[in-house]
Protein backbone atom coordinates (compact mmCIF):
# COMPACT_ATOMS: atom_id res chain seq x y z
CA UNK A 1 0.00 0.00 0.00
CA UNK A 2 1.20 3.52 -0.74
CA UNK A 3 2.62 5.58 2.11
CA UNK A 4 -0.48 7.08 3.67
CA UNK A 5 1.12 10.35 4.94
CA UNK A 6 1.85 11.29 1.29
CA UNK A 7 -1.80 12.01 0.62
CA UNK A 8 -2.05 14.26 3.68
CA UNK A 9 0.95 16.24 2.49
CA UNK A 10 -0.63 16.47 -0.95
CA UNK A 11 -3.88 17.83 0.50
CA UNK A 12 -2.04 20.40 2.60
CA UNK A 13 -0.10 21.62 -0.41
CA UNK A 14 -3.25 21.88 -2.51
CA UNK A 15 -5.17 23.80 0.18
CA UNK A 16 -2.53 25.83 2.06
CA UNK A 17 -5.12 28.26 3.44
CA UNK A 18 -7.32 25.52 4.92
CA UNK A 19 -6.92 24.33 8.47
CA UNK A 20 -6.49 20.58 8.81
CA UNK A 21 -5.98 18.39 11.83
CA UNK A 22 -4.32 15.03 11.37
CA UNK A 23 -5.31 12.07 13.52
CA UNK A 24 -3.15 9.02 14.17
CA UNK A 25 -5.15 5.80 14.07
CA UNK A 26 -4.25 2.21 14.78
CA UNK A 27 -5.11 1.15 11.23
CA UNK A 28 -2.62 3.68 9.73
CA UNK A 29 -5.23 5.04 7.31
CA UNK A 30 -4.49 8.67 6.48
CA UNK A 31 -7.08 10.51 8.59
CA UNK A 32 -7.70 14.26 8.60
CA UNK A 33 -10.29 16.50 10.21
CA UNK A 34 -11.78 19.14 7.92
CA UNK A 35 -14.33 21.83 8.70
CA UNK A 36 -17.67 21.20 7.01
CA UNK A 37 -17.34 24.37 4.90
CA UNK A 38 -14.12 23.01 3.41
CA UNK A 39 -14.98 19.32 3.18
CA UNK A 40 -16.67 19.51 -0.24
CA UNK A 41 -13.69 21.30 -1.82
CA UNK A 42 -11.27 18.74 -0.45
CA UNK A 43 -13.33 15.75 -1.60
CA UNK A 44 -13.93 17.31 -5.03
CA UNK A 45 -10.17 17.60 -5.43
CA UNK A 46 -9.56 14.03 -4.30
CA UNK A 47 -12.12 12.61 -6.69
CA UNK A 48 -11.81 14.75 -9.81
CA UNK A 49 -8.57 16.71 -9.76
CA UNK A 50 -5.90 14.70 -7.99
CA UNK A 51 -3.46 12.52 -9.89
CA UNK A 52 -4.65 8.90 -9.53
CA UNK A 53 -7.90 10.11 -7.97
CA UNK A 54 -10.00 8.58 -5.21
CA UNK A 55 -12.86 7.44 -7.39
CA UNK A 56 -14.64 5.22 -4.88
CA UNK A 57 -16.65 6.42 -1.91
CA UNK A 58 -15.90 3.28 0.04
CA UNK A 59 -18.01 4.21 3.02
CA UNK A 60 -19.83 7.10 4.65
CA UNK A 61 -21.01 6.96 8.24
CA UNK A 62 -21.31 9.00 11.43
CA UNK A 63 -20.41 8.84 15.11
CA UNK A 64 -22.22 10.27 18.12
CA UNK A 65 -19.34 11.69 20.15
CA UNK A 66 -21.29 12.95 23.16
CA UNK A 67 -20.88 9.96 25.52
CA UNK A 68 -17.19 9.09 25.20
CA UNK A 69 -15.56 8.07 28.46
CA UNK A 70 -12.15 8.93 27.07
CA UNK A 71 -11.34 10.86 23.91
CA UNK A 72 -8.16 10.64 21.79
CA UNK A 73 -5.93 13.66 22.37
CA UNK A 74 -5.78 14.57 18.66
CA UNK A 75 -9.56 14.63 18.18
CA UNK A 76 -11.25 18.05 17.76
CA UNK A 77 -14.27 18.83 19.89
CA UNK A 78 -17.56 17.80 18.30
CA UNK A 79 -20.98 16.45 19.14
CA UNK A 80 -21.13 14.27 16.03
CA UNK A 81 -18.65 13.30 13.35
CA UNK A 82 -19.33 12.60 9.69
CA UNK A 83 -16.79 10.10 8.35
CA UNK A 84 -15.97 9.69 4.65
CA UNK A 85 -13.75 6.77 3.62
CA UNK A 86 -12.33 7.26 0.12
CA UNK A 87 -10.42 4.70 -1.95
CA UNK A 88 -8.01 5.08 -4.86
CA UNK A 89 -7.41 1.76 -6.55
CA UNK A 90 -4.74 3.32 -8.78
CA UNK A 91 -2.72 4.35 -5.72
CA UNK A 92 -3.87 1.41 -3.60
CA UNK A 93 -4.46 4.03 -0.97
CA UNK A 94 -7.23 5.16 1.40
CA UNK A 95 -7.98 8.50 2.97
CA UNK A 96 -10.45 9.13 5.76
CA UNK A 97 -12.06 12.56 5.91
CA UNK A 98 -13.66 13.47 9.24
CA UNK A 99 -15.96 16.44 9.66
CA UNK A 100 -16.72 17.64 13.22
CA UNK A 101 -20.35 18.67 13.73
CA UNK A 102 -21.90 20.53 16.63
CA UNK A 103 -25.46 20.83 17.81
CA UNK A 104 -28.15 18.34 18.71
CA UNK A 105 -29.26 17.81 15.10
CA UNK A 106 -26.43 19.12 12.93
CA UNK A 107 -26.38 19.56 9.15
CA UNK A 108 -23.73 19.13 6.47
CA UNK A 109 -23.79 19.55 2.67
CA UNK A 110 -24.70 16.46 0.66
CA UNK A 111 -22.06 14.92 -1.63
CA UNK A 112 -24.56 13.14 -3.89
CA UNK A 113 -23.56 15.43 -6.77
CA UNK A 114 -20.01 14.17 -6.34
CA UNK A 115 -20.72 10.51 -5.65
CA UNK A 116 -24.26 9.40 -6.57
CA UNK A 117 -23.83 6.37 -4.34
CA UNK A 118 -23.73 8.72 -1.33
CA UNK A 119 -27.53 8.80 -1.59
CA UNK A 120 -28.15 5.70 0.53
CA UNK A 121 -25.23 6.35 2.88
CA UNK A 122 -26.53 9.82 3.70
CA UNK A 123 -30.05 8.51 4.18
CA UNK A 124 -28.67 5.91 6.57
CA UNK A 125 -26.72 8.53 8.54
CA UNK A 126 -29.86 10.67 8.86
CA UNK A 127 -32.01 7.65 9.76
CA UNK A 128 -29.59 6.41 12.42
CA UNK A 129 -28.20 9.71 13.79
CA UNK A 130 -30.51 12.54 12.74
CA UNK A 131 -27.77 14.33 10.77
CA UNK A 132 -29.21 16.42 7.92
CA UNK A 133 -27.55 16.47 4.52
CA UNK A 134 -28.42 19.73 2.80
CA UNK A 135 -29.13 19.28 -0.90
CA UNK A 136 -29.90 15.56 -0.71
CA UNK A 137 -32.36 14.70 -3.52
CA UNK A 138 -34.88 12.87 -1.32
CA UNK A 139 -34.14 12.43 2.34
CA UNK A 140 -36.27 9.73 3.93
CA UNK A 141 -35.68 6.80 6.24
CA UNK A 142 -33.99 3.77 4.74
CA UNK A 143 -33.46 1.06 7.39
CA UNK A 144 -36.38 1.88 9.68
CA UNK A 145 -40.02 2.44 8.65
CA UNK A 146 -41.19 5.93 7.73
CA UNK A 147 -43.27 6.13 10.90
CA UNK A 148 -40.30 5.32 13.18
CA UNK A 149 -39.54 7.74 15.98
CA UNK A 150 -36.00 8.57 17.00
CA UNK A 151 -32.60 7.79 15.57
CA UNK A 152 -31.31 4.45 16.89
CA UNK A 153 -27.53 5.00 16.80
CA UNK A 154 -27.68 8.15 18.89
CA UNK A 155 -26.38 7.51 22.39
CA UNK A 156 -29.63 8.46 24.14
CA UNK A 157 -31.46 5.73 22.21
CA UNK A 158 -31.79 2.54 24.28
CA UNK A 159 -29.67 -0.40 23.17
CA UNK A 160 -31.66 -3.15 24.91
CA UNK A 161 -35.30 -4.17 24.63
CA UNK A 162 -35.53 -4.19 28.44
CA UNK A 163 -34.86 -0.45 28.41
CA UNK A 164 -37.91 0.21 26.26
CA UNK A 165 -41.62 -0.34 26.84
CA UNK A 166 -43.08 -3.62 25.64
CA UNK A 167 -44.30 -3.77 22.07
CA UNK A 168 -48.03 -3.75 21.49
CA UNK A 169 -50.04 -3.60 18.30
CA UNK A 170 -53.69 -2.71 17.99
CA UNK A 171 -55.87 -3.09 14.94
CA UNK A 172 -55.60 0.66 14.43
CA UNK A 173 -51.80 0.72 14.61
CA UNK A 174 -51.59 -2.31 12.31
CA UNK A 175 -53.79 -0.58 9.74
CA UNK A 176 -51.70 2.57 10.02
CA UNK A 177 -48.45 0.68 9.50
CA UNK A 178 -49.88 -1.13 6.50
CA UNK A 179 -50.94 2.20 5.02
CA UNK A 180 -47.29 3.24 4.95
CA UNK A 181 -46.55 0.30 2.64
CA UNK A 182 -48.87 1.57 -0.05
CA UNK A 183 -46.75 2.89 -2.88
CA UNK A 184 -47.40 6.55 -3.58
CA UNK A 185 -45.23 7.76 -6.49
CA UNK A 186 -45.16 11.37 -5.31
CA UNK A 187 -43.58 10.31 -2.00
CA UNK A 188 -40.72 8.83 -4.00
CA UNK A 189 -40.33 11.92 -6.16
CA UNK A 190 -42.04 10.36 -9.16
CA UNK A 191 -44.95 11.11 -11.48
CA UNK A 192 -47.31 8.31 -12.56
CA UNK A 193 -47.77 9.74 -16.07
CA UNK A 194 -46.02 11.73 -18.78
CA UNK A 195 -46.95 13.05 -22.22
CA UNK A 196 -47.08 9.49 -23.54
CA UNK A 197 -49.58 8.26 -20.97
CA UNK A 198 -49.61 6.51 -17.61
CA UNK A 199 -47.09 4.04 -16.29
CA UNK A 200 -47.77 0.77 -14.52
CA UNK A 201 -46.15 0.18 -11.14
CA UNK A 202 -45.29 -3.45 -10.47
CA UNK A 203 -44.73 -4.38 -6.85
CA UNK A 204 -42.05 -7.08 -6.56
CA UNK A 205 -41.67 -8.29 -3.00
CA UNK A 206 -41.14 -8.15 -0.11
CA UNK A 207 -42.26 -11.79 -0.42
CA UNK A 208 -41.00 -13.00 -3.77
CA UNK A 209 -38.71 -15.96 -4.62
CA UNK A 210 -36.49 -13.76 -6.77
CA UNK A 211 -35.73 -11.40 -3.88
CA UNK A 212 -33.63 -13.86 -1.80
CA UNK A 213 -35.18 -12.43 1.34
CA UNK A 214 -37.43 -9.59 2.45
CA UNK A 215 -36.77 -6.91 -0.12
CA UNK A 216 -39.22 -4.77 -2.06
CA UNK A 217 -38.84 -3.34 -5.52
CA UNK A 218 -41.45 -1.20 -7.19
CA UNK A 219 -40.82 -1.32 -10.93
CA UNK A 220 -42.10 1.53 -13.08
CA UNK A 221 -43.13 -0.11 -16.33
CA UNK A 222 -44.02 1.02 -19.81
CA UNK A 223 -45.27 -2.09 -21.54
CA UNK A 224 -42.50 -4.69 -20.96
CA UNK A 225 -39.76 -2.16 -20.25
CA UNK A 226 -38.53 -1.09 -16.81
CA UNK A 227 -38.16 2.70 -16.92
CA UNK A 228 -37.46 3.29 -13.23
CA UNK A 229 -37.05 1.41 -9.96
CA UNK A 230 -37.75 2.20 -6.34
CA UNK A 231 -36.02 0.06 -3.73
CA UNK A 232 -37.39 -0.42 -0.23
CA UNK A 233 -34.93 -2.10 2.15
CA UNK A 234 -34.74 -2.42 5.91
CA UNK A 235 -37.02 -5.43 6.48
CA UNK A 236 -34.02 -7.38 7.83
CA UNK A 237 -32.60 -4.51 9.92
CA UNK A 238 -31.79 -5.84 13.39
CA UNK A 239 -29.56 -3.11 14.76
CA UNK A 240 -26.32 -5.08 14.34
CA UNK A 241 -24.18 -1.97 14.83
CA UNK A 242 -26.17 -0.91 17.91
CA UNK A 243 -25.72 -4.36 19.43
CA UNK A 244 -21.94 -3.88 19.37
CA UNK A 245 -22.36 -1.00 21.82
CA UNK A 246 -23.97 -3.28 24.42
CA UNK A 247 -21.97 -6.52 23.93
CA UNK A 248 -18.36 -6.92 24.95
CA UNK A 249 -15.77 -7.18 22.20
CA UNK A 250 -15.73 -10.94 22.74
CA UNK A 251 -19.46 -11.64 23.05
CA UNK A 252 -20.22 -9.67 19.89
CA UNK A 253 -18.50 -12.29 17.68
CA UNK A 254 -21.64 -14.47 17.18
CA UNK A 255 -23.57 -11.41 16.00
CA UNK A 256 -21.16 -10.96 13.10
CA UNK A 257 -22.06 -14.44 11.77
CA UNK A 258 -25.61 -13.28 11.12
CA UNK A 259 -24.70 -10.34 8.89
CA UNK A 260 -23.86 -12.45 5.83
CA UNK A 261 -25.29 -15.72 7.04
CA UNK A 262 -24.00 -17.59 3.99
CA UNK A 263 -20.36 -16.76 4.65
CA UNK A 264 -19.77 -18.03 8.20
CA UNK A 265 -16.31 -17.22 9.53
CA UNK A 266 -15.77 -14.72 6.69
CA UNK A 267 -17.86 -12.41 8.89
CA UNK A 268 -15.68 -13.05 11.94
CA UNK A 269 -12.45 -12.32 10.08
CA UNK A 270 -12.59 -8.52 9.56
CA UNK A 271 -14.14 -7.97 12.98
CA UNK A 272 -11.53 -9.83 15.02
CA UNK A 273 -8.75 -8.38 12.87
CA UNK A 274 -10.01 -4.84 13.53
CA UNK A 275 -10.05 -5.48 17.28
CA UNK A 276 -6.62 -7.11 17.12
CA UNK A 277 -5.23 -4.10 15.30
CA UNK A 278 -6.81 -1.83 17.91
CA UNK A 279 -5.15 -3.80 20.72
CA UNK A 280 -1.84 -4.54 18.95
CA UNK A 281 -2.33 -8.32 19.13
CA UNK A 282 0.04 -10.53 17.13
CA UNK A 283 -1.82 -13.63 15.97
CA UNK A 284 0.22 -16.90 15.88
CA UNK A 285 1.03 -18.23 12.43
CA UNK A 286 -0.86 -21.48 13.00
CA UNK A 287 -4.01 -19.56 13.83
CA UNK A 288 -3.57 -17.46 10.68
CA UNK A 289 -3.29 -20.57 8.50
CA UNK A 290 -6.37 -22.07 10.13
CA UNK A 291 -8.29 -18.85 9.53
CA UNK A 292 -7.32 -18.71 5.86
CA UNK A 293 -8.25 -22.35 5.30
CA UNK A 294 -11.66 -21.88 6.92
CA UNK A 295 -12.32 -18.59 5.14
CA UNK A 296 -11.75 -20.23 1.77
CA UNK A 297 -13.99 -23.14 2.75
CA UNK A 298 -16.77 -20.66 3.44
CA UNK A 299 -16.06 -18.81 0.20
CA UNK A 300 -16.80 -22.10 -1.56
CA UNK A 301 -19.92 -22.65 0.55
CA UNK A 302 -21.15 -19.15 -0.35
CA UNK A 303 -20.49 -19.59 -4.07
CA UNK A 304 -22.21 -22.99 -4.14
CA UNK A 305 -25.36 -21.29 -2.86
CA UNK A 306 -24.92 -18.64 -5.53
CA UNK A 307 -24.60 -21.13 -8.38
CA UNK A 308 -27.63 -23.14 -7.28
CA UNK A 309 -29.97 -20.24 -6.57
CA UNK A 310 -28.85 -18.29 -9.63
CA UNK A 311 -29.72 -21.28 -11.77
CA UNK A 312 -33.13 -21.48 -10.08
CA UNK A 313 -33.72 -17.76 -10.71
CA UNK A 314 -33.54 -18.31 -14.44
CA UNK A 315 -35.47 -21.59 -14.51
CA UNK A 316 -32.82 -24.29 -13.98
CA UNK A 317 -34.19 -25.98 -10.89
CA UNK A 318 -31.97 -29.06 -10.69
CA UNK A 319 -28.61 -27.39 -9.86
CA UNK A 320 -29.81 -26.01 -6.53
CA UNK A 321 -30.35 -29.54 -5.15
CA UNK A 322 -26.85 -30.63 -6.15
CA UNK A 323 -25.06 -27.47 -4.99
CA UNK A 324 -26.82 -27.56 -1.62
CA UNK A 325 -25.75 -31.18 -1.24
CA UNK A 326 -22.14 -30.15 -1.84
CA UNK A 327 -22.62 -27.25 0.54
CA UNK A 328 -23.58 -29.79 3.23
CA UNK A 329 -20.25 -31.53 2.66
CA UNK A 330 -18.56 -28.23 3.42
CA UNK A 331 -20.71 -27.76 6.50
CA UNK A 332 -19.73 -31.23 7.71
CA UNK A 333 -16.10 -30.09 7.72
CA UNK A 334 -17.03 -26.84 9.45
CA UNK A 335 -19.01 -28.71 12.09
CA UNK A 336 -16.15 -31.12 12.78
CA UNK A 337 -13.71 -28.23 13.27
CA UNK A 338 -15.88 -25.44 14.68
CA UNK A 339 -18.86 -27.23 16.18
CA UNK A 340 -21.20 -24.98 14.18
CA UNK A 341 -22.29 -24.95 10.57
CA UNK A 342 -23.94 -21.82 9.21
CA UNK A 343 -23.03 -19.77 12.29
CA UNK A 344 -19.73 -21.14 13.60
CA UNK A 345 -18.68 -18.00 15.58
CA UNK A 346 -15.31 -19.72 15.84
CA UNK A 347 -12.68 -17.05 15.33
CA UNK A 348 -11.50 -15.34 18.47
CA UNK A 349 -9.73 -12.10 19.30
CA UNK A 350 -6.16 -13.36 19.10
CA UNK A 351 -6.71 -16.55 17.10
CA UNK A 352 -9.35 -19.27 16.96
CA UNK A 353 -11.49 -20.97 19.59
CA UNK A 354 -9.54 -24.24 19.70
CA UNK A 355 -6.91 -26.20 17.87
CA UNK A 356 -7.76 -28.38 14.90
CA UNK A 357 -9.31 -31.73 15.94
CA UNK A 358 -7.89 -35.15 15.15
CA UNK A 359 -8.72 -36.22 11.61
CA UNK A 360 -9.21 -32.72 10.24
CA UNK A 361 -6.81 -33.17 7.35
CA UNK A 362 -8.51 -36.27 5.97
CA UNK A 363 -11.78 -34.33 5.85
CA UNK A 364 -10.11 -31.52 3.92
CA UNK A 365 -8.33 -33.95 1.57
CA UNK A 366 -11.56 -35.78 0.76
CA UNK A 367 -13.29 -32.48 -0.03
CA UNK A 368 -10.40 -31.36 -2.24
CA UNK A 369 -10.62 -34.61 -4.22
CA UNK A 370 -14.40 -34.55 -4.53
CA UNK A 371 -15.31 -30.99 -5.52
CA UNK A 372 -13.26 -30.25 -8.71
CA UNK A 373 -15.26 -32.71 -10.81
CA UNK A 374 -18.48 -31.24 -9.48
CA UNK A 375 -17.38 -27.73 -10.45
CA UNK A 376 -16.67 -29.00 -13.96
CA UNK A 377 -20.19 -30.42 -14.04
CA UNK A 378 -21.78 -27.16 -12.86
CA UNK A 379 -19.85 -25.27 -15.48
CA UNK A 380 -21.10 -27.70 -18.12
CA UNK A 381 -24.78 -27.71 -17.15
CA UNK A 382 -25.00 -23.95 -16.61
CA UNK A 383 -22.30 -21.79 -18.16
CA UNK A 384 -22.02 -23.87 -21.31
CA UNK A 385 -25.72 -24.28 -22.09
CA UNK A 386 -27.44 -22.20 -24.75
CA UNK A 387 -30.40 -21.20 -22.56
CA UNK A 388 -28.19 -20.01 -19.70
CA UNK A 389 -26.05 -17.97 -22.08
CA UNK A 390 -29.08 -16.43 -23.75
CA UNK A 391 -30.51 -15.37 -20.39
CA UNK A 392 -27.27 -13.93 -19.00
CA UNK A 393 -24.96 -12.67 -21.77
CA UNK A 394 -25.20 -8.93 -22.31
CA UNK A 395 -27.64 -8.57 -19.39
CA UNK A 396 -26.96 -6.22 -16.47
CA UNK A 397 -23.64 -4.85 -17.69
CA UNK A 398 -21.25 -2.94 -15.43
CA UNK A 399 -18.21 -1.15 -16.77
CA UNK A 400 -15.23 -0.79 -14.45
CA UNK A 401 -15.83 2.95 -14.10
CA UNK A 402 -19.50 2.40 -13.26
CA UNK A 403 -18.66 -0.25 -10.70
CA UNK A 404 -16.03 1.88 -8.97
CA UNK A 405 -18.32 4.93 -8.99
CA UNK A 406 -21.00 2.98 -7.14
CA UNK A 407 -18.78 1.13 -4.65
CA UNK A 408 -19.04 -2.27 -6.32
CA UNK A 409 -16.34 -4.73 -5.22
CA UNK A 410 -15.58 -8.45 -5.24
CA UNK A 411 -16.56 -10.77 -8.11
CA UNK A 412 -18.99 -8.17 -9.46
CA UNK A 413 -16.13 -5.70 -9.95
CA UNK A 414 -13.74 -8.33 -11.25
CA UNK A 415 -16.26 -9.28 -13.94
CA UNK A 416 -15.51 -5.88 -15.55
CA UNK A 417 -11.79 -6.56 -16.01
CA UNK A 418 -10.48 -5.10 -12.75
CA UNK A 419 -8.25 -7.43 -10.74
CA UNK A 420 -8.96 -5.67 -7.42
CA UNK A 421 -8.75 -8.36 -4.75
CA UNK A 422 -7.67 -7.42 -1.24
CA UNK A 423 -5.99 -10.80 -0.77
CA UNK A 424 -3.52 -9.74 -3.50
CA UNK A 425 -3.59 -5.94 -3.40
CA UNK A 426 -3.36 -5.67 0.39
CA UNK A 427 -2.50 -9.14 1.64
CA UNK A 428 -3.89 -9.60 5.14
CA UNK A 429 -3.42 -12.48 7.53
CA UNK A 430 -0.98 -14.80 5.68
CA UNK A 431 -2.47 -14.60 2.17
CA UNK A 432 0.89 -13.38 0.87
CA UNK A 433 2.25 -16.89 1.52
CA UNK A 434 -0.21 -18.57 -0.86
CA UNK A 435 -0.05 -19.13 -4.59
CA UNK A 436 -3.39 -18.42 -6.29
CA UNK A 437 -4.81 -16.41 -9.16
CA UNK A 438 -7.47 -13.69 -9.29
CA UNK A 439 -10.04 -14.63 -11.96
CA UNK A 440 -11.32 -11.74 -14.09
CA UNK A 441 -13.67 -11.27 -17.02
CA UNK A 442 -14.22 -8.20 -19.16
CA UNK A 443 -17.89 -8.41 -20.18
CA UNK A 444 -19.27 -7.20 -16.83
CA UNK A 445 -22.58 -9.01 -17.40
CA UNK A 446 -24.55 -11.69 -15.55
CA UNK A 447 -22.73 -14.45 -17.40
CA UNK A 448 -19.31 -13.10 -16.45
CA UNK A 449 -20.31 -12.89 -12.80
CA UNK A 450 -21.29 -16.58 -12.84
CA UNK A 451 -18.10 -17.70 -14.61
CA UNK A 452 -15.89 -15.85 -12.12
CA UNK A 453 -17.49 -17.44 -9.08
CA UNK A 454 -16.97 -20.96 -10.36
CA UNK A 455 -13.32 -20.17 -11.06
CA UNK A 456 -12.97 -18.56 -7.64
CA UNK A 457 -14.03 -21.85 -6.06
CA UNK A 458 -11.22 -23.59 -7.90
CA UNK A 459 -8.75 -21.03 -6.54
CA UNK A 460 -10.16 -21.46 -3.03
CA UNK A 461 -9.55 -25.20 -3.27
CA UNK A 462 -5.98 -24.40 -4.26
CA UNK A 463 -5.54 -22.18 -1.20
CA UNK A 464 -7.11 -24.75 1.12
CA UNK A 465 -4.77 -27.43 -0.16
CA UNK A 466 -1.70 -25.27 0.49
CA UNK A 467 -2.96 -24.37 3.97
CA UNK A 468 -3.60 -28.00 4.88
CA UNK A 469 -0.28 -29.26 3.54
CA UNK A 470 1.79 -26.47 5.07
CA UNK A 471 -0.05 -26.06 8.35
CA UNK A 472 2.55 -24.84 10.86
CA UNK A 473 2.80 -25.96 14.44
CA UNK A 474 2.50 -23.70 17.44
CA UNK A 475 -0.32 -22.10 19.34
CA UNK A 476 -3.82 -21.47 18.05
CA UNK A 477 -4.28 -18.26 20.06
CA UNK A 478 -2.14 -15.32 21.09
CA UNK A 479 -0.65 -14.90 24.58
CA UNK A 480 -1.56 -11.19 24.52
CA UNK A 481 -3.45 -10.03 27.65
CA UNK A 482 -6.05 -8.58 25.27
CA UNK A 483 -6.74 -11.97 23.62
CA UNK A 484 -10.17 -13.24 24.60
CA UNK A 485 -10.71 -15.63 26.21
CA UNK A 486 -7.33 -17.03 27.33
CA UNK A 487 -6.43 -20.50 26.06
CA UNK A 488 -7.95 -23.31 28.09
CA UNK A 489 -4.62 -24.64 29.30
CA UNK A 490 -3.84 -21.16 30.63
CA UNK A 491 -7.20 -20.89 32.37
CA UNK A 492 -7.21 -24.06 34.48
CA UNK A 493 -3.93 -23.67 36.35
CA UNK A 494 -5.22 -22.02 39.51
CA UNK A 495 -8.02 -19.85 40.83
CA UNK A 496 -6.41 -16.64 39.53
CA UNK A 497 -6.24 -17.86 35.93
CA UNK A 498 -9.79 -19.21 36.16
CA UNK A 499 -11.03 -15.83 37.41
CA UNK A 500 -9.20 -14.15 34.55
CA UNK A 501 -11.01 -16.44 32.09
CA UNK A 502 -14.35 -15.81 33.77
CA UNK A 503 -13.95 -12.04 33.68
CA UNK A 504 -12.76 -12.13 30.08
CA UNK A 505 -15.86 -14.00 28.95
CA UNK A 506 -18.50 -12.40 31.18
CA UNK A 507 -17.36 -8.80 31.61
CA UNK A 508 -14.90 -8.49 28.76
CA UNK A 509 -11.63 -6.60 28.74
CA UNK A 510 -11.20 -2.86 28.19
CA UNK A 511 -9.48 -2.08 24.90
CA UNK A 512 -7.03 0.76 24.28
CA UNK A 513 -8.58 4.06 23.24
CA UNK A 514 -8.51 4.49 19.48
CA UNK A 515 -9.99 3.31 16.23
CA UNK A 516 -9.21 0.86 13.46
CA UNK A 517 -10.81 -0.46 10.31
CA UNK A 518 -10.01 -3.72 8.56
CA UNK A 519 -11.48 -4.75 5.22
CA UNK A 520 -11.27 -8.25 3.79
CA UNK A 521 -12.10 -9.92 0.49
CA UNK A 522 -15.32 -11.62 1.51
CA UNK A 523 -17.25 -13.81 -0.96
CA UNK A 524 -19.68 -11.06 -1.96
CA UNK A 525 -17.16 -8.21 -2.03
CA UNK A 526 -15.05 -6.03 0.23
CA UNK A 527 -16.29 -6.22 3.78
CA UNK A 528 -15.07 -4.12 6.67
CA UNK A 529 -15.44 -3.36 10.37
CA UNK A 530 -14.62 0.12 11.66
CA UNK A 531 -14.17 -0.08 15.45
CA UNK A 532 -13.94 2.75 17.98
CA UNK A 533 -12.91 2.23 21.59
CA UNK A 534 -13.16 4.70 24.45
CA UNK A 535 -11.49 2.34 26.93
CA UNK A 536 -14.54 0.23 27.76
CA UNK A 537 -14.89 -3.55 27.30
CA UNK A 538 -17.31 -2.90 24.43
CA UNK A 539 -17.12 -0.85 21.25
CA UNK A 540 -18.02 2.81 21.44
CA UNK A 541 -18.94 2.62 17.75
CA UNK A 542 -18.89 -0.36 15.39
CA UNK A 543 -19.49 0.38 11.73
CA UNK A 544 -20.10 -2.51 9.32
CA UNK A 545 -19.16 -1.72 5.73
CA UNK A 546 -21.26 -4.33 3.93
CA UNK A 547 -20.73 -5.02 0.23
CA UNK A 548 -24.38 -5.91 -0.48
CA UNK A 549 -25.54 -2.45 0.65
CA UNK A 550 -23.46 -0.82 -2.08
CA UNK A 551 -24.36 -3.46 -4.66
CA UNK A 552 -28.10 -3.18 -4.07
CA UNK A 553 -28.06 0.57 -4.61
CA UNK A 554 -26.40 0.03 -7.99
CA UNK A 555 -29.09 -2.36 -9.32
CA UNK A 556 -31.13 0.32 -11.17
CA UNK A 557 -27.95 1.37 -12.93
CA UNK A 558 -27.72 -1.95 -14.77
CA UNK A 559 -31.37 -2.92 -15.09
CA UNK A 560 -33.26 0.08 -16.51
CA UNK A 561 -34.54 -0.66 -19.99
CA UNK A 562 -34.68 -4.39 -19.22
CA UNK A 563 -37.66 -6.70 -18.80
CA UNK A 564 -38.88 -8.21 -15.52
CA UNK A 565 -37.34 -11.59 -16.38
CA UNK A 566 -34.00 -9.87 -17.04
CA UNK A 567 -34.38 -8.03 -13.75
CA UNK A 568 -34.68 -11.28 -11.76
CA UNK A 569 -31.60 -12.59 -13.59
CA UNK A 570 -29.66 -9.46 -12.63
CA UNK A 571 -30.64 -9.74 -8.97
CA UNK A 572 -29.50 -13.35 -8.87
CA UNK A 573 -26.17 -12.49 -10.49
CA UNK A 574 -25.32 -9.81 -7.91
CA UNK A 575 -25.18 -12.37 -5.05
CA UNK A 576 -26.59 -10.52 -2.08
CA UNK A 577 -28.28 -11.39 1.19
CA UNK A 578 -30.66 -8.99 2.89
CA UNK A 579 -29.06 -9.28 6.31
CA UNK A 580 -25.90 -7.93 4.65
CA UNK A 581 -27.85 -5.06 3.08
CA UNK A 582 -29.80 -4.13 6.19
CA UNK A 583 -27.59 -5.30 9.05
Amino acid sequence: MAQQPDIIREIRERFPETAFSEQITQDNVATIWVAKDDAMRVMTYLKNEADQPFKMLYDLTAIDERARRETPADKPASDFTAVYHLLSMDRNCDVRIKVPLTGEYPAIPSITDLWPCANWYEREAWDMFGIEFDGHPRMRRILTPNYWEGHPLRKEYAARATERPGYTQTEESCAEEESHLKFKPEEWGDSPADEDGEFMYLNLGPHHPGMHGLLRFVLKMRSQEIVDEFIDIGYHHRGAEKMAERQTFHTYIPYTDRVDYQAGVQNNMPYVMAVEKLAGIQVPERAEYIRVMMCELYRIINHLVFIGTFGADIGAFSPVFFTFNDRERGFDIAEAICGGRMHPAWFRIGGVADDLPDGWKSLIDDFLKYLPARLDEYEKVLNKTAIFKARTKGIGVYTTDMAVEWGVTGPNLRSTGSDWDLRKKRPYSVYDQFDFEVPTMTEGDCFARAVIRIEEMRQSLKIMKQAAENMPGGEYKSDSPFAMPPRKEQSLKDIETLINHFLSVSWGKPMPVGESMVSTEAPKGNYGYYIHSDGNPWAYRCRIRASSFAHMQSVPLISLGMTVSDFVTILGSIDFVLADVDR
